[in-house]
């Protein structure tokens, strides 16, 4: 041993140091391309952007899911999982101690010992074996964190994307059934004047079919409300949505906001980055324990055995037998194995690194276009407001044009459906422009922060 101890001394000196992380450099621009939000509002935040909107019922919703939805629940298991590996990361280079016990015969079969031992071991941290499980351990632990900020990203999307389309839905439905009672009072208008030869058969049958299909028109906003209000109940953990929600009310209105979050902060909430950057912590790990595979596991070892003779005829023989000394394990020949696989795991390695740039890009790419989608929306429920504020001006001049009889029943008709109709518009614009806002804090990665990082941030600002 005194001639293998020098060696084995330089050999570890030379490869003990783990393998350097890859430096990441994430192609992220200075700034949005797009105009992010209102210059002179507040700036919407990230962690509670919902609130834009104003409504109560919504955020109650949101912290009722949080609290009940099953995705997050799994996702925070998969979390603790994950701490409770990363907590003993460093034990297999403790001294490990262990007991056993067996009946051993003699190889003559004409005795037979049971033996008491224990066995203690201490692996060496070497060749950067320990810092490369230790970022196995951090990257599996950062990917179930991105899971859960995952789940919790997408959980608070699709409440306020459900809740807005269920909101509008019920909008819908109320300006369809004004436009349906309309088309019915047309109908028998006209079924009056056909009987008093002022209106033909053809006229007839037009205003049959526009009271059959206002009649036909309501099923899909029903459909909606329907199925929005089933997902939100799957959505909060309930086996039945809340009698409440089927009750129409003003669909939620959003605010004023301001994107204050720049791209380079993405990289700290989209968890599509998040676990592609724990994808290259791992990847980085697991290249190093395949190269510490190719050198010497070097550890310290010790048993103590006792072993006592169960034959009854025979005199009783106790002996106990203490062993000390290291233990070296030398890869001397393979066929090239240990060698293909540190390289197969540098080259996962790279790809992981390009993988988490690709990730950087996607979200750039996804958030900017959500920033035009959202302003192009925002243009549109203006445009739509307008053309309702003018139709409704116009049915107003209509209805006294009417009271002093200057015009018809049908004009009457006409005028009160084309403003019903602006309005509809109206609804469905306004829902585009707040689901093109969810789809944008959706991009970007907004969600609660940790009950711990909440705690923190309000004593700083206390």
């Amino acid at each position: 041993m005194q001639g293998l101890a020098p060696p084995v001394l330089c050999i570890a000196l030379a490869g003990c140091a783990a393998t350097p992380l890859p430096e990441l450099r994430p192609a992220a621009p200075g700034h949005w391309r797009h105009a992010s939000g209102d210059a002179a509002s507040a700036p919407t935040d990230l962690h509670g952007w919902w609130h834009a909107f104003g409504d109560a019922q919504l955020d109650a919703l949101i912290d009722q899911a949080l609290a009940r939805n099953l995705d997050v629940a799994q996702a925070v298991e998969h979390l603790r999982a994950a701490r409770a590996l990363h907590r003993v990361v460093g034990a297999p280079f403790l001294p490990q101690l262990s007991a056993k016990t067996e009946d051993l015969p003699d190889p003559d079969a004409s005795a037979s010992f049971f033996v008491v031992g224990l066995d203690a071991q201490w692996e060496l941290n070497l060749f950067g074996r320990g810092t490369a499980e230790r970022r196995m351990a951090q990257g599996d632990l950062d990917a179930a964190a991105s899971g859960l900020r995952g789940a919790q990203v997408s959980l608070v999307a699709e409440v306020t994307r459900d809740w807005l389309e269920l909101r509008a839905a019920q909008q819908q439905e109320r300006w369809l059934q004004r436009i349906r009672d309309t088309r019915r009072q047309q109908y028998a208008s006209l079924q009056i004047r056909q009987q008093l030869r002022l209106a033909g058969a053809q006229e007839l049958d037009r205003a049959k079919a526009a009271l059959a299909q206002a009649d036909a028109a309501l099923a899909e906003p029903r459909d909606a409300v329907d199925a929005n209000a089933q997902r939100l109940a799957v959505l909060l953990g309930r086996a039945e949505p809340d009698p409440a929600w089927f009750k129409a009310a003003p669909m939620p209105s959003l605010g004023a906001w301001r994107l204050q979050a720049a791209p380079a902060d993405m990289l700290r909430s989209r968890p599509e980055i998040l676990h592609a950057q724990a994808d290259v912590l791992r990847a980085a790990g697991e290249a190093g324990v395949a190269r510490a595979d190719r050198y010497p596991r070097v550890a310290l070892g010790g048993s103590l055995i006792r072993s006592t003779s169960l034959q009854a005829h025979r005199p009783t023989n106790d002996n106990a037998v203490l062993s000390l000394g290291p233990v070296i394990d030398i890869p001397l020949f393979d066929w090239g194995m240990r060698a293909a696989q540190a390289h197969a795991k540098q080259h996962e390695l790279k790809a992981s690194v390009l993988a988490y740039r690709q990730a950087v890009l996607q979200g750039v790419g996804e958030v900017e276009t959500a920033i035009g989608r959202l302003q192009r929306q925002a243009e549109y429920e203006r445009h739509c407001s307008e053309a309702a504020a003018a139709l409704e001006h116009a049915d107003g001049i209509v209805a006294r044009r009417a009271a002093l009889k200057l015009a018809g029943p049908m004009d009457r008709a006409e005028s009160a459906i084309a403003r019903d109709q602006a309005a509809l518009s109206l609804v469905q614009a306004r829902a585009s422009h707040g689901l093109a806002f969810v789809a944008l804090f959706k991009a970007v990665g907004g969600a609660p922060l940790p009950a711990g990082e909440q705690a923190t941030l309000a004593e700083g600002h206390d």
